[in-house]
């Protein structure tokens, strides 16, 4: 056996999941799963920016390799393509040359929409939660201009390698300052609305989600790395709005807004739904996997609809729709074989506040600490009882998969 070519191979494997947006414990367990198959014990050890494996050599001392991981991405496609790799690799044990060309043939095979797609998705999810919040039609329409603005500068600034940080404040900079000026020229009813849908293209939610399960499964360094790390995006973007609002306000005015509007749950869940499959896109979901994981995301908002018709209260409901997301993706993973981050993170975006983290950050701007304190509280608060959601769920899943 070739020890330098399998451990290549388990690093490569490890951290392109990790790259493409895998969790601590799945791309752990890919490793050590190769290499039990092929009979060798081992210990690995990963961070969100590193990966260390060690492979206890018989009769010979251990090989250990360091790997920098770099900046993980949102491709949900290539978490599924290199978990579906490892399986093959587990169930035909090839030799590490021909299980190499095997990663680069999944490297070649993987899908990426093309950038026309990509600002369609970004349009479908600034005009879907733009009105699932409460905003007009004139309201979605300025949201998905917005949203179009939006992905065109993701896409540069991503070209350029800017540092993640610098783009969401630069992004949400150029976002809310257009939605603003729409404001202003009366384009759109409630610039609020216009803000927080496109504002939710910027909210790191597949980044919570890991963070969420990295704690869930025991992976803590890494859950609390990932958890600083949502918070400091979520300074950048309420940064880069506050900047956009004082610096409109002084060039253009301050826009009339009118009040939110009064949705009725179905159309809530129709725009979830639309919202959703502008993200399916944007994670880079491909397959008849995609519209179940969108579908996802209406039955979690259905769930929330309905537990609040019956009386629960606002943190109930978000307990109760989680774990429905939660259920959800655990049954179509088990159904589909496939990771269920793709169908958790789609499922839960509805339930994502991200009204509750632009109104905090409003408060903050006009030096209203009450209503600061109040927005941040019940922000953290639904944050804290989705994290308790998932993790009941995920841990009555784990000890019944341990039983059989």
């Amino acid at each position: 056996m070739d020890y330098r070519k399998l451990m290549e191979l388990v690093s490569e494997v490890g951290t392109r999941l990790a790259r493409s947006g895998a969790e601590t414990y799945r791309v752990e367990e890919s490793v050590v799963r190769i290499l039990t198959a092929y009979g060798l014990e081992s210990r690995v050890y990963s961070v969100p920016n590193s990966l260390i494996i060690t492979i206890l050599v018989p009769e010979s001392l251990p090989i250990t390799q360091l790997c920098r991981i770099g900046q993980h991405g949102n491709d949900l496609d290539g978490v599924e393509q290199y978990n579906n790799l490892s399986r093959r690799i587990c169930r035909e044990k090839p030799e590490p040359d021909e299980a190499l060309r095997w990663l680069e043939e999944t490297e070649k095979a993987r899908k990426q929409y093309p950038l026309p797609m990509v600002l369609l998705g970004y349009l479908l999810v600034a005009c879907g939660f733009c009105v699932f919040f409460g905003g007009s039609v004139a309201d979605c329409l300025c949201a998905g201009f917005c949203g179009l603005m939006l992905g065109l500068v993701d896409h540069f600034l991503s070209k350029v390698r800017t540092n993640v940080f610098f783009q969401k404040i630069i992004a949400a900079f150029a976002m809310a300052f257009i939605a603003y000026g729409l404001g202003v020229l009366r384009l759109a009813d409630n610039v609020d609305m216009v803000v927080i849908g496109t504002l939710m293209l910027l909210v790191p939610g597949l980044l919570f989600t890991n963070a969420l399960r990295d704690i869930i499964f025991g992976d803590t360094n890494s859950g609390i790395n990932r958890i600083v790390e949502v918070l400091l995006i979520a300074a950048a973007v309420a940064l880069g709005t506050a900047a956009a609002w004082n610096f409109a306000t002084m060039v253009l005015g301050t826009p009339v807004i009118a009040p939110a509007m009064d949705h009725s749950p179905l159309l809530t869940c129709l725009t979830g739904f639309i919202a959703c499959a502008g993200f399916v896109i944007v994670f880079n979901i491909h397959g008849c996997g995609k519209m179940l994981c969108a579908l996802g995301g209406a039955i979690t908002w259905a769930a929330f609809c309905i537990t609040s018709w019956l009386g629960g209260g606002e943190l109930f409901c978000y307990f109760i729709a989680t774990i429905i997301a939660a259920i959800y993706a655990e049954i179509m993973a088990r159904v589909r074989k496939y990771p269920a981050i793709s169908y958790l993170v789609i499922s839960l975006l509805p339930l994502i506040p991200g009204a509750g983290i632009y109104y905090t950050a409003q408060q903050a701007i006009q030096s209203d600490m009450d209503g600061f304190i109040a927005y941040g509280t019940n922000t953290l608060a639904t944050a804290g009882v989705m994290a308790v959601g998932i993790l009941l769920v995920s841990t009555v899943v784990r000890m019944v998969h341990h039983r059989h």
